[in-house]
């Protein structure tokens, strides 16, 4: 009896840290992110009645592709990953998941999910999502260790879910300028999001080569100034939804608010230059983008 509790508890063990590896290789914090993104972008675009059957598709091969994208991503750069204490733990570098248990579920889930857009929403949306997949994985990652505007090549993969969730919605024959508007907004959103991250784990990046803050210096005046910059630019590229007519003044005034607020962040971390500093700008990205997203969704006229 004893022997058979023994095995029972192991046998749990195994399989909950086996769930617990597939949590991390897949990013699953970062893909749901990703996948709020394209539900909300699904649901600016759609009218009454909603076609929830599609809606939850979305979602699934959008979950998918994204998750795909994380464990290529952590599968590229395993090796890099035993250097720095942030991703030290994950299942590749402590050799919990082999190579060819990792690839074969990365390409599953790529090519699953880009079966169910193509089926299940419209082809356009699948296609999209397969070229987000390809510069995510391919390009963007390799690319972190040649140059710090890397970042410019994965925000575009980064700043599709709002558009391809609009996508979802219509027909499939074109991208409609109120796609390419909460493309934008998500477009400009990652650049002071990133480069808070990069600033708060400069230290850890530099010990697998990664140079991720946008000025040489690191964390200096050049690179607090470039995110200034670009969290200042969300602020009239907010207004644009409610000056085109995407939604009405209650959630204009909040997406102003919010636009402000991130910009104001921005400006004190460009003041202090502190990691302190960085970690309330990252924090501030975190509400930002969702924020808006649903003021734009409930305001939506």
């Amino acid at each position: 009896m004893l022997k058979e509790e023994t095995y029972e508890v192991s046998l749990k063990t195994i399989i909950s840290g086996k769930i617990s590896d597939y949590i991390v290789f897949t990013k699953f914090r970062l893909a749901s992110l990703v996948v709020f993104s394209s539900g909300i972008g699904y649901l600016i675009a759609s009218t009454s009645p909603i076609d929830w059957y599609k809606f939850w598709w979305l979602i699934l091969g959008g979950f998918l592709v994204i998750a795909s994208s994380g464990g290529l991503n952590q599968i590229i750069e395993r090796n890099s990953d035993k250097l720095m204490s942030r991703t030290a733990d994950r299942p590749l570098p402590q050799n919990r998941m082999n190579l060819t248990e990792a690839y074969s579920i990365a390409f599953l889930m790529g090519i699953a999910g880009i079966a169910v857009l193509w089926i299940k929403t419209n082809t356009l949306c699948a296609t999209l999502s397969a070229i987000s997949w390809v510069l995510y994985a391919f390009v963007y990652t390799p690319l972190k260790k040649k140059t710090p505007w890397a970042v410019f090549v994965g925000a575009i993969p980064g700043a599709m879910s709002p558009m391809l969730g609009y996508i979802a919605a219509g027909a499939g024959d074109k991208i409609e300028f109120y796609a390419w508007l909460l493309f934008a907004i998500q477009f400009i959103w990652q650049f002071p999001h990133f480069w808070a991250i990069a600033w708060v784990a400069d230290d850890d990046y530099k010990k697998a080569g990664f140079h991720l803050l946008p000025s040489a210096g690191g964390r200096d005046k050049t690179s607090a100034f470039l995110v200034l910059i670009f969290t200042f630019f969300l602020v009239p590229f907010g207004m644009l939804s409610g000056f085109f007519g995407m939604n009405g003044t209650i959630s204009g005034i909040v997406i102003i608010t919010c636009g402000m607020a991130f910009a104001y962040q921005a400006y004190k971390l460009y003041n202090e230059c502190t990691v302190k500093a960085a970690k309330r700008l990252m924090f501030g990205s975190f509400i930002y983008l969702p924020v808006v997203q649903l003021a734009i969704l409930f305001g939506k006229n």
